[in-house]
């Protein structure tokens, strides 16, 4: 069993340094971590989101600030 749980481990590490081998760098570069449609199908999914909150009655139009966002849907980010 034990040697079960240290080959899970072992993946799970080797998944990591993969994820920060590939990811970590292409993020910095500027590069999306999501495709176009994915960007279009996460922000699709919070405009029903705020659709739904706003029909529920649980918020006003006045609580809901609309954040600035990119081309893609994602908020700006701030660098200070």
């Amino acid at each position: 069993m034990v040697w079960l749980i240290l080959a899970l481990l072992l993946c799970v590490a080797l998944a990591a340094a993969v994820v920060a081998v590939v990811a970590i760098p292409a993020r910095r570069e500027g590069r999306e971590i999501l495709t176009d449609r994915a960007e279009e199908l996460v922000s699709s999914v919070t405009a029903k989101t705020e659709k739904v909150l706003r029909r529920d009655g649980s918020s006003t139009d006045a609580d809901l600030v609309e954040p600035e966002v990119t081309e893609h849907g994602r908020p700006v980010r701030r660098r200070s």
